[in-house]
């Protein structure tokens, strides 16, 4: 067994260190740790109302950034909600420490990193006149990347929280096995799904964190309590779940978090006669919308992007893309009008006929 566990660390340090090969170019994070010196008050945030995967990174940059800047007072805070369900079991679990979100104190620190966003995304947190020090992001930029003093977005990764791993390779810094378990559960919930797409870094530091992780506390983040709304949010989207062909389009009412929409996606893509998946869900004053999808044909990001032009804003990855739908009054009509525009829109873009759908369940 020894033998067999000991293959197993030198075949992810092998595969770490040709990532580490393969990445000669990149930023680096030692240009990172030399804009922050001197610095005494650095706030690391993410997305409005943020998943486990920004929570995670943040967590990590966090105590990457304690080690290497022990004078530095380290603030982790979020705009937004978190919600009930996994997010909110992730925070109780990882030991977040958050600190209340005060706008007012933005232009007091000495540095800002943003974390799993970028500025001109739809759930910045940061106002536009405050402008960070740094942006770590896997998502794709909107045309050029933010012209920042340190900028790091890799479109080619599944994960943030797989670009924070791979500063602590960089710089040879161990990770304690709580940070690996936050780490671990932040990547597995952002290639969760059938539209999953783990590149070669996620790869890697799935299998290296698995190896060092507290297992009890990845339990822990994994197999959480779920309240009752969840079940109510599964059953509605699979009652109003309509097949268009190889579409299916699914709409939820009031939703009390951004991941109930996300995960019913998640599910169902799983669907053995479909490849796209269409989701929606009020949520504070706005149609939030997730659309999946397993076709090789054209990108997720492509296909939201032409869905809410001119009605909302978002964007995404290859199988993955998030946004909204800004409601004037929420109203039923109003509700059902954008519904269907949506519908439309979606079905001629992907060439399918209109037509009544066909109910997934009765």
């Amino acid at each position: 067994m020894t033998a067999f566990v000991e293959s197993c660390v030198e075949t992810a340090a092998d595969s770490a260190a040709a990532a580490e090969r393969r990445s000669r170019g990149r930023p680096k994070v030692r240009k990172l740790l030399k804009l922050l010196e001197g610095k005494k008050r650095i706030l690391i945030t993410s997305h409005q109302h943020p998943d486990p995967d920004a929570l995670a990174s943040a967590l990590g940059l966090r105590e990457l950034l304690a080690q290497h800047l022990p004078g530095a007072e380290l603030i982790l805070s979020a705009k937004g909600r978190i919600g009930g369900g996994l997010n909110e079991a992730f925070v109780r679990y990882s030991k977040l420490n958050l600190v209340p979100w005060d706008e007012k104190a933005l232009p007091s620190y000495d540095a800002i990193i943003l974390l799993d966003t970028q500025p001109t995304f739809a759930f910045t947190p940061l106002p536009a006149e405050i402008k960070p020090l740094a942006v770590i992001d896997h998502h794709a930029s909107r045309g050029h990347h933010p012209h920042l003093p340190y900028c790091d977005i890799r479109s080619d990764v599944g994960a943030t929280a797989s670009i924070i791993f791979s500063y602590f390779m960089e710089m040879e810094t161990p990770i304690s096995r709580q940070l690996a378990a936050a780490l671990l559960y932040g990547i597995e919930t952002d290639l969760a799904g059938a539209a999953g797409t783990p590149g070669e870094l996620d790869n890697i530091a799935l299998s290296s964190l698995t190896l060092v992780a507290d297992t009890r506390r990845l339990y822990q983040m994994r197999y959480v309590d779920l309240p009752r709304d969840y079940y109510r949010a599964f059953a509605q989207g699979l009652t109003t779940a309509e097949l268009h062909e190889h579409s299916m389009v699914s709409h939820l009412q009031e939703i009390e978090s951004l991941e109930r929409c996300a995960v019913l996606a998640d599910f169902l893509l799983r669907y053995q006669d479909v490849d796209w998946v269409l989701v929606s869900g009020v949520y504070e004053g706005r149609l939030i919308l997730s659309l999946r999808t397993s076709s090789a044909k054209r990108t997720a990001s492509e296909v939201m992007k032409k869905l809410i032009r001119g009605i909302g804003e978002g964007g995404g990855h290859t199988t993955k893309a998030g946004g909204f739908v800004r409601l004037e009054d929420g109203g039923a009509g109003e509700l059902s009008g954008k519904r269907e525009l949506l519908l439309r829109r979606l079905l001629r873009i992907l060439g399918i006929k209109k037509g009544k759908g066909q109910k997934l369940v009765g």
